[in-house]
């Protein structure tokens, strides 16, 4: 038992759909509350699992990023509080002069008296759609998106490609950032204020980012992305039909789940019927893509611990929000201090057990030791 233990800690890499799993776990689980302490507790919980488990991978530096988009989301989300009118509440904390509008922008308000209440409703808006950016920058930065791309399934494979090279763009900013800066320190060019040396890092940045671009985009190029398969025009458009009609019905039925004030037919009906024809849409385009996989991405336990947790988190404030829905909804109406229930409070919790029960993540040389020695193996 000792020595299947000890081979479950060996370091390697999780599939990358484990930890977007357990990241879109956390962030439908934020979605569902506006308590600060819950949704504070959440952004702590995916810090912590990120700093533990993450690579020193380009993509894996980023995420410091997302948490500065974040404190933007908040800051913009309590501005407009204050300029499109910020008044709705008994408690006024600042009086500004209200900009007259005409006629045809009645219910708009530019200024005027700014509520405690209104402020406090932009700032708990504004933490939880940060949470949820933060969320899934999380799983930006422990994901491989390279792996990600390669454990597609063949009918999104052309579309995953251009959504894995969206979702690598800021890990490559912060990387041209990074090696910008090293090159500037080592020129000796480092030692001016920020926002004078900002002009000589930024035209830096954009053009490396841009050559990267390019080389990515030829090398795809070079190795058949893009292909046209030889199919039917009727069987494209039967296909396509099915997958649009089927990812409708999951985005309908997913978001009638997430707000309970929706229909409860819209919900779990239409998200199955949803799910059901986008799987067969998926099977019917998956059969006119040929590929193969070299050494494809199995899950282990470690994988499933991962992706459970995050469902976990998930489960256990959908449960809690029918149960005692005030704690996880402040009241804006009678202003005091939030309250927090421990049972939330421990589901959120369950979000941290990857950064205990999953093996390190593998080091770098060790996984370019692994990668140029396995084609000898294999030789031999």
């Amino acid at each position: 038992m000792r020595g299947v233990f000890a081979t479950y800690l060996l370091p390697r890499d999780l599939h990358p759909a484990a930890w977007w799993v357990w990241a879109l776990g956390l962030a439908v689980a934020a979605s569902r509350t506006t308590n600060p302490w819950l949704l504070l507790t959440i952004v702590a919980v995916a810090c912590y699992v990120v700093v533990s488990r993450r690579t020193d991978a380009p993509w894996a530096l980023a995420f410091r990023i997302y948490l500065y988009l974040g404190l933007v989301i908040i800051a913009v989300r309590v501005f407009f509080r204050i300029v499109f009118g910020g008044a709705e509440g008994s408690t006024i904390v600042l009086s500004l002069p209200e900009i007259p509008l005409p006629a045809w922008a009645a219910g708009i308000r530019l200024f005027g008296d700014v509520s405690a209440e209104s402020l406090l409703g932009g700032l708990y808006d504004g933490l939880r759609l940060a949470t949820m950016v933060i969320c899934l920058g999380a799983a930006n930065a422990l994901a491989n998106p390279k792996r990600l791309l390669k454990a597609m399934p063949p009918a999104l494979y052309e579309v995953g490609t251009a959504v894995i090279v969206a979702l690598s763009v800021f890990p490559q900013l912060a990387e041209s950032v990074l090696r910008v800066r090293q090159a500037r320190k080592l020129r000796g060019g480092a030692s001016g204020k920020r926002f004078r040396a900002l002009h000589a890092i930024i035209i830096p940045v954009l053009e490396d980012a841009l050559d990267r671009s390019l080389r990515l985009a030829a090398s795809m190029d070079s190795r058949g992305y893009g292909r046209a398969g030889r199919v039917e025009a009727r069987a494209r458009l039967f296909t396509g039909t099915l997958m649009i009609v089927g990812l409708l019905g999951v985005c309908v039925g997913v978001y009638a789940t997430l707000d309970g004030s929706t229909p409860r037919f819209l919900a779990g009906p239409v998200l199955f019927t949803g799910v059901a024809i986008a799987l067969v849409g998926f099977r019917l385009a998956g059969k006119r893509v040929k590929r193969t996989r070299y050494r494809p991405d199995r899950w282990r336990l470690a994988e499933v611990v991962v992706a459970l947790s995050g469902i976990a988190v998930a489960v256990v404030l959908f449960a809690s929000s029918s149960v005692d829905p005030t704690n996880l909804n402040p009241s804006l109406i009678d202003l005091s201090w939030p309250l927090l229930s421990w049972v939330p409070l421990a589901g959120v919790l369950f979000g941290v057990l990857p950064s205990f029960l999953t093996p390190p993540p593998l080091p770098p040389f060790a996984e370019q030791e692994t990668q140029s020695t396995e084609p000898e193996r294999v030789a031999a």
